[in-house]
């Protein structure tokens, strides 16, 4: 347990049951997706990237992933004892810390990026859970990737990652995406819940598990299969690419929803939505209590 002038953070378990907690609320686990996070849109760049961000540490799984690709990695995280806990997930978590290529810095993600001057190739974005906490808004937001933009490289990706919830707050969430990026796609995870949204200012060319696979380093690789649950990382990347679904097609359950804006956080005002039995979970989704539903796909 560490506590801190922002939070009380928990970590307990063994092995692949390990939990972290941040004020009592689960963040995360030890789960193949969360390499996905980083891997697949470090796959998808044509040249070799060189920076990475990670908005949110969590576990440092996703950190981790980005790191394995031999890049300079920076991760921000609001809480300061979130990090301290890496080692606690991770056994090389020291090791990796000590390289001149890695960075983590305690600041909020949106202000880091406000204040920033770097460019990153792949920014990920794993926002706290639960969807409607107050204030995980200003991570989905229009204006939140207006933000995001300039410390994108001309040829970057973005990862954004939804984990479910109502069709209203997902709609709105792709919605802010869409609008703010000309190419946008989308992919249910390798574990048949949860959203990764990619987007660019540049095409994110259509290609094969097989190309995606033979750009990895070796490092990478290992990183990627690590726990399964493919055997092969063209197996692995095959099952994220059977995921693909069109982000219009994800808009057109609610039509009328907007994008989400700063002003306008649909996801935290859901009690008189839920008191009226107004919302319905997306079934391409996991919705806040965390059911698994059964894909519509």
């Amino acid at each position: 347990m560490r506590r801190d002038s922002t939070a009380t953070v928990t970590a307990w378990g063994r092995g692949m049951s390990k939990r972290l907690l941040v004020n009592g609320v689960g963040m995360t686990v030890l789960v193949p997706l969360t390499k996905m996070m980083a891997h697949l849109p470090l796959a998808f760049q044509t040249e070799p990237p060189r920076r990475a961000l990670t908005i949110c540490f969590g576990m440092g799984t996703s950190f981790r992933s980005t790191l394995s690709w031999g890049v300079d990695g920076t991760a921000v995280e609001l809480v300061p004892s979130v990090p301290t806990l890496f080692g606690y997930f991770h056994r090389d978590a020291p090791l990796l810390l000590s390289s001149p290529r890695t960075h983590v810095v305690i600041d909020d993600g949106r202000r880091f990026l406000e204040r920033s001057r770097e460019s990153f190739d792949v920014i990920l974005i794993d926002p706290p859970p639960p969807v409607e906490a107050a204030g995980s808004s200003l991570l989905y937001s229009r204006e939140f990737y207006e933000a995001l933009k300039p410390r994108l490289a001309p040829h970057g990706i973005v990862q954004q990652w939804i984990p479910g919830g109502e069709d209203l707050t997902v709609v709105s969430f792709v919605r802010a995406m869409r609008e703010s990026f000309p190419y946008v796609r989308a992919f249910v995870s390798i574990q048949k819940w949860g959203l990764h949204l990619l987007a660019s200012r540049q095409p994110i060319p259509v290609t094969t598990p097989a190309v995606l696979a033979s750009r990895l380093p070796p490092a990478a690789a290992r990183d990627l299969l690590e726990w399964g649950p493919g055997v092969t990382a063209e197996e692995q990347f095959a099952r994220a690419l059977r995921g693909e679904i069109d982000p219009e097609r994800v808009i057109a359950r609610v039509p009328g929803a907007g994008p989400l804006h700063d002003d306008r956080p649909v996801n935290e005002y859901y009690f008189l939505r839920r008191a009226r039995g107004r919302h319905e979970a997306a079934g391409l989704f996991v919705p806040a209590a965390g059911e698994l539903l059964t894909s519509r796909n």
